[in-house]
């Protein structure tokens, strides 16, 4: 057996790996691309390489795939389930089918359990088993989550898990396991930082292997299932149907203040993707503050709402580019544009709004002690692994539709470090609320400035 060339291409923002692998004689396949091919065509053209197979373990809810694409521009072969069929040109395969591919096989094995569909891939070199790629089945350190289809399904998917799970463990410990969802993945129930694995390193750690018995199995897997993001109920089916192809990088169009004035009172919405601090010192009335980063696209996805046009604003320092691309990887393909100028152009013409302050943690004492509430928009269970005492805990996703439960008065946002936080009381200032300041750290920042232990578990109730 040769030196595999397996090349791993990390979207740290969503938690994902896509592998290029070289098949030889200048070909190559791609497993489970993202909508952002940027990367795989630099690695695949830095080696020479045409793109021949585009390969996917199931219908993705957490991202718009590339294979259509890669199908359409490239010319690839898409390999997929059978079952669950797209309604574009590809080859279903089911379990126990085989694809020659020169001197590789790749065998397909039918693992449901995050999806009813999903199918792992055997990789053979000269008929030596060479490694696993068991996208949104077994991960490092946990497994896919099942409650992505419907609530009916959740349990019944997971028990799927459970047999999937002991048949991959059939195979030799020292099988290399290669996940697509990783470690930042709403579609993994926990895991670990690392992104590809053993079997036998998970057979020895991997604490869902470690319980007795299917039902043992079940109860595990569904306690770690936070929620996710409500636009993973949207995506699957266009990838199914087959997404648009993006044949030229998308743009942001130059749009004017007074533009963009027209278009909000239209109903558009202003995402401002300047960070925390800038949106603080001012920003267009209403906006919604999502920093770029690479978690941009989940929270766009999350928070913005699909069939309203979307206006950016951005800092100098922002390449539009990567701003339109990571838009376009969750669905929002065609933006309205981008303000001209950024926001000193706004100022210009327009009154901004300054209602949020960005604070320290001298000042989040003065507040605290002045009668202030905190608000802490984190998911629930990093709330529980300890917050401010006395901080009422509305996840980030769902706070636009639970206003109401928000402390009344002064309040602090906060979250892990002041990003999400910025979103959450960007959307409190929206709403009409004043006095709302957003501590720039963490629970561990306020321990440390207060000398008191930050406070464990559930002691609010949290809204979602």
């Amino acid at each position: 057996m040769g030196l595999l060339n397996l090349i791993p291409v990390v979207d740290e923002g969503l938690g994902n790996s896509t592998y290029l692998l070289d098949l030889g004689e200048g070909r190559a396949l791609v497993m489970d691309p993202e909508r952002d091919l940027r990367q795989v065509r630099a690695e695949s053209s830095s080696r020479g390489l045409s793109i021949a197979f585009a390969v996917e373990t199931h219908l993705h809810a957490d991202f718009i795939s590339g294979v259509a694409e890669l199908a359409e521009i490239e010319g690839a072969t898409v390999l997929a389930p059978e079952v669950g069929s797209r309604s574009f040109a590809h080859t279903g395969l089911s379990d126990g089918q085989s694809v020659e591919m020169g001197r590789f096989t790749l065998q397909a094995l039918h693992t449901p359990g995050h999806s009813p569909e999903h199918l792992s891939y055997v990789l053979f070199e000269d008929g030596d088993l060479a490694g696993i790629f068991t996208g949104g089945s077994l991960m490092v350190g946990t497994a896919g989550r099942t409650d992505l289809v419907s609530p009916d399904m959740t349990v019944r998917l997971a028990r799927a898990q459970y047999r999937s799970l002991q048949r991959l463990m059939e195979f030799p410990d020292t099988t290399p396991v290669w996940p697509t969802h990783g470690a930042g993945s709403f579609c993994s129930a926990g895991g670990s930082g690392e992104r590809v694995t053993t079997i036998g390193a998970e057979r020895a750690t991997n604490p869902l292997l470690q319980v007795d018995g299917e039902d043992a199995f079940v109860d595990a897997l569904l306690d770690t299932l936070g929620t996710f993001p409500e636009y993973f109920l949207r995506l699957g089916e266009i990838n199914k149907r087959g997404p648009a192809v993006l044949r030229e990088q998308p743009r942001l169009t130059p749009l004017s203040a007074d533009s963009v004035e027209e278009l909000t009172a239209d109903g558009a919405q202003v995402i401002d993707a300047r960070q925390p601090a800038d949106f603080a010192a001012g920003h267009i009335p209403g906006a919604l503050s999502i920093p770029f980063r690479p978690v941009f696209a989940t929270w766009l996805g999350w928070l913005a709402t699909p069939d309203r046009p979307v206006v950016i604003v951005r800092g100098p320092e922002q390449d539009p580019a990567d701003i339109v691309t990571a838009s376009a990887k969750v669905g929002f393909d065609a933006l309205a544009g981008e303000l001209d100028g950024g926001y000193p152009a706004w100022t210009r013409e327009h009154a901004g709004a300054d209602a949020v302050r960005l604070i320290g943690s001298g000042q989040m004492m003065d507040r605290l002690q002045a009668g202030a509430a905190v608000l802490d928009i984190r998911q629930t269970g990093e709330y529980d692994a300890g917050h401010v005492p006395g901080a009422v805990n509305i996840e980030l996703g769902y706070l636009a539709r639970n206003l109401a439960d928000a402390p009344e008065g002064p309040v602090i946002v906060m979250c892990g470090h002041g990003e999400r936080a910025m979103g959450g009381a960007s959307i409190l200032a929206a709403s009409g609320r004043t006095g709302i300041a957003v501590f720039n750290g963490g629970p561990a920042d306020w321990a440390a400035a207060a000398g008191r232990a930050v406070e464990t578990g559930t002691d609010l109730e949290a809204a979602k």
